[in-house]
């Protein structure tokens, strides 16, 4: 079982950092671009990759990352592309990534043979928004057994219980979703968001990452605050959706997460 997630939040601990989670839509605008982003954004600063899986009906997400799937689609990215670059990955950083998918992903290779494909290839944790923790039964006993932690969504809507559930079954940290909506929304009331985090700190002992609606570097200073870790996709996927044609484009979205995480070591 890999600890990176674990170390690496013990780590920022420690030092009394918060943790910055990119996102990043493998295979947009290829593969190979997406490799050289995690390696030059580990470099700006980044603590955690969050690699989204492009799938044709992305529920949670916002025309941003939508978008991005379709791009990836187009470039012929699968799942085991994903899965042979992060064991490509894993020979040049040893940066935590995670994998956002959704569940027909995951059902059409087999929970089994995921599970076990992911933990080999050097996958630190999963995401998966469409399936909640009191319907992850057939992923929870073969990702335990691969050593992969689920990370499961809690909303602010969530019930007491709800929490509770969550903050029981999430492991590597909870992933606070900071508004109702799809991803790319805008963040409104950080005030909110803080008590949230205080209400499910009081039952679970994962970390929180705060997502959704984090798009500025002064964004992420205010949530930082409140938060373990923040968790930044549209405004990373829409420089690289706006820089496709640039060489630069690289050195741009790296420029970008350095200010982010200059901003939550000031903020």
């Amino acid at each position: 079982m890999s600890r990176r997630l674990e170390t690496t939040f013990q780590r920022l601990r420690d030092k009394k950092e918060k943790a910055l989670i990119a996102y990043l839509m493998a295979g947009d605008p290829g593969l190979a671009e997406t490799e050289q982003l995690v390696v030059a954004l580990e470099q700006a600063g980044a603590d955690v990759i969050e690699l989204g899986v492009p799938f044709s009906d992305p529920i949670a997400d916002g025309p941003v990352i939508q978008q991005a799937a379709e791009r990836a689609l187009k470039s012929g990215t699968t799942l085991r592309k994903i899965l042979a670059s992060v064991t490509s990955l894993r020979k040049r950083t040893n940066i935590p990534i995670v994998l956002m998918l959704y569940y027909n992903s995951i059902h059409a290779m087999g929970c089994d043979q995921f599970c076990k494909a992911a933990s080999t290839a050097g996958v630190d944790g999963l995401i998966v928004p469409d399936m909640p923790p009191d319907e992850a039964g057939p992923l929870k006993g073969p990702a335990d057994a691969a050593g992969l932690p689920l990370i499961f969504l809690l909303a602010p809507t969530s019930t007491p219980s709800r929490r509770k559930l969550v903050a029981r079954e999430s492991h590597g940290f909870v992933y606070y979703v900071s508004l109702t909506g799809i991803t790319g929304s805008k963040l409104s009331n950080v005030g909110d968001v803080q008590d949230n985090v205080k209400k499910l700190r009081k039952v679970s002992t994962a970390p929180v990452a705060v997502g959704f609606g984090v798009a500025t570097p002064e964004d992420a200073a205010r949530v930082s605050k409140v938060a373990d870790g923040v968790i930044v996709g549209s405004a990373i996927v829409k420089r690289i959706a706006s820089h496709q044609q640039d060489p630069k484009m690289i050195g741009n979205v790296a420029e970008f997460v350095r200010s982010l995480k200059s901003a939550m070591a000031t903020g």
